[in-house]
């Protein structure tokens, strides 16, 4: 799976209260913890750099898990990373948009049917 990272500071995550007055240890990789309770968002639309991430995220449980195929994993990470890129460049040039658009119903389609295709996970080994 892609270590392509994107910030997106316009979601609704924030940071985790303190109480304690010594400083945070720094995990490694810079990962940050996510309020959320581990629930997954159901359909969330593919509105940002983060909800794009997330897909890519969901995609490697579900290839860990083995409920989709390298094949489709690979499908998706190649379309991943071409929405996000595409973000960049709609950045800098904006009348990008509709490309950025098309490629993201494109994800949305692809992500709706791996959903309804994916085996259910293998319980007890």
């Amino acid at each position: 799976m892609s270590s392509r990272q994107h910030d997106d500071n316009s979601t609704s995550e924030r940071p985790l209260t303190r109480r304690s007055s010594t400083p945070p240890a720094r995990s490694p990789g810079g990962l940050r913890v996510i309020e959320g309770g581990g629930q997954r968002r159901q359909d969330e639309p593919l509105v940002s750099r983060d909800a794009v991430a997330r897909v890519l995220m969901e995609a490697g449980v579900d290839l860990l898990l083995r409920r989709i195929s390298t094949a489709r994993a690979a499908e998706i990470e190649r379309k991943v990373d071409r929405v996000l890129d595409l973000f960049d460049r709609v950045d800098a040039a904006p009348l990008l948009m509709p490309v950025l658009q098309r490629h993201l119903d494109e994800l949305e389609a692809l992500m709706r049917e791996t959903r309804q295709v994916r085996a259910p996970a293998r319980r007890g080994g």
